[in-house]
C-alpha cells in the first residue's frame, strides 16, 4: 500500500515531485511508525466491519485499530471478539491482504493476545499487530511477553503499539520515574514497536477536563506538559527514541464556538473557498492547528475517530518542496560537514549540524508521504484527499 494510492497515477504526478513509496506490515519498523499517518479507530462490534475497512482504504486510510477496549462496553466483549473473527474471515475470503490497511487490534488484557492469535488461525496474516492500553512498566511486561509468545505461535512478526494514558504517567510526583521505566521496558522490544501512542482523553479524565473545539491539546496545560515529557524521554533523535503519535481530535460535527475560525482565508481564496467553509463548519480548522502543533512538538501521525480527519492529517504530513530542498542541502554536506547554508528558497539559514536530525526525519517522512511539487500546498493535497 502507499499514501495517496487511492488517487489516479495522473493525479499523483500532478501533485508530487516525489511520490510516496510502497510499504506494508513487513517494512522496517521505523518506516511503519512514520507511515501510520491517520490511524482510524473503529469499535470491533461494527456488523459490517470488513466492508467498512475496504471502503476506508479506497478513501486513503492506511492504518486502522479495531477496538475491544474503551469503545465498547464490558458486556459486549465476547460478542465483539466473535464479530472480529467473523470479519477477518470475510476479509480473507474477499481477497485476503490485498486492499487491507495495516490492521491492529486494541485488546484489554494480555491473555486476549494469545487467545485471538489462536482463534484467528490462518487469518492472522491480515493482522499487523496489537495496541496495548493503559501501558506502564508494571502492566506492559505481560503485554509484551504475550505478543512475543503470539509471534512464536503464528510464525510471523506481530507489531505492538503501547498507549500511554495512565494517571501515574500524568501525575507530577510519579511521571519522571514512570516514563523512565517505560523507556527501559520498550527498549528491549524495539524491533516490534513502530510507535508509542498518547491517550490524551484519559489524561484529561484524570482531572475532569475536556478540551473544546476551540482549544488544542497544547492549550491544556496539564496535557501539554505530559506530551513534552513523553517526547523528552521517548522521542529523542539520538537513536534511543520512538515515533510518538499525536492525540485524538474528538470533534467531527459543528459545535457552538466562542472564537473566530483559525483557518486563514488567503490560501483558499479563488480555488477552494467551499472547502474552507466545510472545514470550519465541521471544526476541522482546530484539527489542522493541532496537527501543526503535533509536528512542532515532535509527534508524527495521529489517532483518529472519524474518516473526515484522515485527509487533513495526511495533507499536512506530505513534505513540501521547500522542506525537501532544505533537508537535501543539509544532508549533502555529509556527516562530517558543518557551517551554515543559505536555503535554496533564500528565506532561512540551514545550520548543518543542528538541523541534521531534522533533515533525516524529514527524508523518512518524504519517503512514505511523498514530496509535493513546487507550488503545490496543503490546500491542493487536502482537496485531492477529500475528492
Amino acid at each position: 500500500m502507499r499514501h495517496y494510492g487511492h488517487l489516479s497515477a495522473a493525479r499523483r504526478r500532478e501533485l508530487f515531485h516525489r511520490e510516496p513509496v510502497d510499504f506494508g506490515p513487513d517494512s522496517p519498523v521505523r518506516t511503519v511508525g512514520f507511515a501510520l499517518g491517520a490511524t482510524l479507530y473503529a469499535p470491533a462490534t461494527r456488523p459490517r466491519l470488513a466492508e467498512d475497512i475496504r471502503k476506508q482504504v479506497r478513501t486513503g486510510v492506511v492504518s486502522m485499530v479495531l477496538c475491544l477496549e474503551d469503545s465498547i462496553s464490558d458486556a459486549d466483549v465476547p460478542a465483539a471478539e466473535e464479530n472480529l473473527l467473523r470479519q477477518f474471515r470475510r476479509l480473507a475470503g474477499e481477497g485476503g491482504p490485498e486492499g487491507v490497511p495495516l490492521l491492529f487490534v486494541r485488546v484489554r488484557e494480555p491473555s486476549q493476545i494469545l487467545d485471538l492469535t489462536t482463534r484467528l488461525g490462518a487469518d492472522i496474516e491480515l493482522l499487523t499487530g496489537f495496541v496495548l492500553p493503559k501501558f506502564t512498566a508494571a502492566s506492559g511486561a505481560a503485554f509484551l511477553a504475550a505478543a512475543q509468545a503470539a509471534e512464536v505461535l503464528c510464525g510471523r512478526r506481530l507489531l505492538v503499539m503501547p498507549v500511554l494514558e495512565s494517571p501515574e504517567l500524568l501525575h507530577l510526583e510519579s511521571r519522571q520515574e514512570g516514563l523512565r521505566a517505560v523507556a527501559d521496558l520498550v527498549e528491549k522490544h524495539r524491533e516490534r514497536i513502530p510507535a508509542v501512542r498518547l491517550g490524551v482523553t484519559d489524561f484529561c479524565a484524570a482531572y475532569g477536563l475536556r478540551r473544546t473545539p476551540d482549544a488544542t491539546a497544547y492549550d491544556v496545560g496539564l496535557v501539554a506538559s505530559v506530551i513534552a515529557d513523553v517526547v523528552n524521554v521517548l522521542g529523542r533523535a539520538d537513536g534511543s527514541g520512538f515515533t510518538v503519535t499525536g492525540p485524538v481530535w474528538e470533534y467531527f460535527r459543528r459545535q457552538e464556538r466562542m472564537f473566530k475560525p483559525q483557518l486563514r482565508y488567503t490560501p483558499f481564496s479563488g480555488r477552494a473557498e467551499k472547502l474552507r467553509a466545510r472545514l470550519i463548519e465541521h471544526d476541522i480548522d482546530g484539527l489542522l492547528r493541532e496537527i501543526e502543533l503535533d509536528r512542532a512538538n515532535g509527534l508524527m501521525g495521529k489517532t483518529c475517530i472519524h474518516p473526515s480527519h484522515v485527509a487533513p492529517v495526511h495533507a499536512l504530513s506530505v513534505v513540501s518542496h521547500e522542506e525537501f530542498s532544505d533537508a537535501a542541502d543539509i544532508l549533502d554536506a555529509g556527516p562530517g560537514g558543518g557551517g551554515v547554508l543559505r536555503s535554496s528558497y533564500t528565506n532561512k539559514m540551514n545550520e548543518v549540524k543542528p538541523h541534521r536530525a531534522w533533515a533525516e526525519r524529514t527524508m523518512l517522512r518524504a519517503e512514505v508521504f511523498g514530496v509535493a511539487r513546487d507550488g503545490v500546498d496543503f490546500v491542493d493535497l487536502l482537496a485531492a484527499g477529500n475528492a
